[in-house]
């Protein structure tokens, strides 16, 4: 365990949910396995806050900064910054954008490409370029869901909002990112399934929130349930992971079993 804990970093990530014929479906991506961050995971759309997502010069409908502030039990301006990352990641990452035109309309697919690659780059802020194409970012669309921050065994750490969404009527969520090697849509069942199967690896938070979503028949239903944001942070009886405690570990350590290396089973 570190002398000093790292200071966890403030990020977003999107649940984008639909429905499917084995319950809700949801985007799943697979990092690559050189990422810092979660290599090799399977994991939501996500990212670290901008400095720059804390910029308020853009057209804004659906519950404001201080309605994100009090829910997610933060500051007005990181509670913006939270939303926006949300957004921005979401499209950043498989192409989906939370934002409408006067009219109300999703703008056309494929008609942002150079933005988005601008959006990756950094050349380019969140507002600036919604406020360029006159857009409307949409946090009506978006529907906070969980709070984790990472234990203070590691040493990068992220205090991470976890929203949930419905993938918007004719938009389409790829893979088209380099962070990315695999990416499509599973139902939260099917994802646990390949969890125990050993297909791929799932973290606690991400697990966590499959589980959850997997209770649910419908989009309806996940989004109309009254939902309370409480905070996780693992706590770390040991300094490897299978000393890790959290809502339902025991559960998950029994899945994991056999996954790890004999000298880090419990």
């Amino acid at each position: 365990m570190p002398a000093q804990p790292a200071l966890p970093r403030d990020a977003s990530t999107v649940v984008l949910i639909r429905d499917g014929a084995d319950g809700v479906e949801v985007f799943l991506q697979r990092r690559v396995n050189t990422m810092a961050f979660a290599g090799g995971m399977t994991v939501f759309p996500g990212g670290g806050v901008d400095a720059r997502d804390a910029e308020a010069h853009f057209s804004w409908t659906g519950p404001g900064a201080a309605w994100w502030a009090r829910t997610l039990g933060a500051t007005e301006p990181i509670a913006q910054s939270l939303v926006c990352a949300a957004v921005r990641e979401t499209f950043e990452e498989c192409g989906v954008l939370f934002a409408t035109d006067a009219d109300g309309r999703f703008p056309e697919p494929g008609t942002l490409a150079d933005e988005r690659a601008q959006l990756v780059d950094k050349s380019l802020s969140l507002a600036g370029f919604l406020a360029d194409r006159g857009l409307t970012l949409r946090a009506d669309l978006i529907a906070p869901l969980a709070h984790w921050i990472a234990p203070v065994i590691e040493k990068r750490r992220y205090d991470t909002r976890f929203f949930v969404a419905a993938l918007p009527e004719g938009q389409h969520a790829d893979g088209e990112t380099s962070e990315v090697s695999v990416a499509g849509w599973l139902s939260a069942r099917q994802a646990l399934a390949r969890w125990v199967d050993r297909q791929h690896f799932l973290l606690p938070p991400t697990w966590s929130q499959l589980r959850e979503i997997a209770r649910y028949d419908t989009v309806a239903d996940l989004l109309g349930e009254p939902r309370e944001i409480t905070t996780v942070m693992p706590e770390a009886t040991t300094p490897m992971m299978s000393g890790l405690r959290f809502p339902n570990s025991d559960e998950y350590f029994v899945e994991l079993d056999g996954r790890l290396p004999s000298d880090a089973k419990r």
